[in-house]
């Protein structure tokens, strides 16, 4: 058997752990998704009105509108802990050790948990989304093509938090701690664009949320689906992506592969 499929049969392998053991415990996931979705229903009923006339909109329908795509980023931010605290479980109970010592592709242990991860992630995005369009989000300019890119920046943005979420697993004692150190995660959404304008803050506290890998993507996911400026967010999605997806898996990967002490 050649390396590739040496590799790939063994990524496999852990891909389908990983799925098997998020079907048989799914309350981590559905526990991380009610933030997301909780928040959607506390803004769009709550305050929707008052935002709407913030954000200058006519009405609760344009907030929804403005408010989907930050929720869509944060429920990546949400689910990709979960990740974090599988990663650091393996760590604890001595299973990755095990697996160190098996004739298998080192890397296929990690590579299981990431993409079982991505995987956990667009199916959360798709409960939230059905969630939105319930409750009244529409995309009606947006082109196919349009569509696909939205989707691609999605994928790629779990990706690389993916990433730093193994890595904060492995870096942890255990899984309270991983949990905990993966809480910026959520937090991050919380101080971008996700609720009002970057613009709109005091101008102290406007570079925190405009120099942060969230707002740059939501702004691009915003402009895809409803069709507003993207401007140079795009490129700087792009290079968030792929920088947070280099750093996670050189830091995981180098804690993988550091010798038990």
């Amino acid at each position: 058997m050649s390396t590739l499929s040496h590799t790939v049969r063994d990524s496999s392998t852990m891909l389908r752990r990983n799925l098997l053991h998020a079907r048989r415990y799914p309350s981590l996931t559905l526990n991380l998704l009610l933030t997301p979705i909780m928040l959607l229903l506390l803004f769009v009923y709550i305050f929707g009105d008052v935002m709407s006339t913030g954000i200058g909109g006519a009405d609760r329908s344009d907030y929804i509108a403005y408010l989907v795509p930050g929720i869509l980023m944060m429920t990546i931010g949400s689910t990709v802990i979960g990740a974090a605290v599988s990663v650091s479980t393996d760590m604890s109970e001595g299973l990755i050790a095990r697996f160190r010592t098996m004739a298998i592709y080192r890397g296929s242990v990690i590579v299981g948990h990431v993409v079982g991860s991505v995987l956990q992630v667009l199916a959360s995005l798709l409960l939230v989304g059905a969630v939105a369009v319930a409750i009244g989000f529409r995309s009606t300019d947006a082109t196919a093509l349009e569509w696909l890119a939205a989707f691609g920046l999605l994928a790629l943005f779990a990706t690389a938090l993916t990433w730093i979420a193994v890595g904060m697993g492995m870096a942890s004692p255990n899984a309270e701690a991983a949990g905990n150190m993966a809480m910026p995660l959520i937090l991050l959404p919380l101080i971008s664009s996700a609720f009002i304008p970057a613009d709109t803050m005091p101008g102290w506290f406007r570079p925190i949320a405009e120099y942060q890998p969230f707002t740059p993507a939501i702004e691009t996911l915003r402009g895809l689906l409803l069709g507003t400026e993207i401007g140079n967010n795009g490129w700087i999605a792009i290079v968030w992506c792929v920088g947070l997806s280099v750093l996670g898996y050189r830091w995981s990967m180098a804690q993988f592969n550091r010798d038990p002490k």
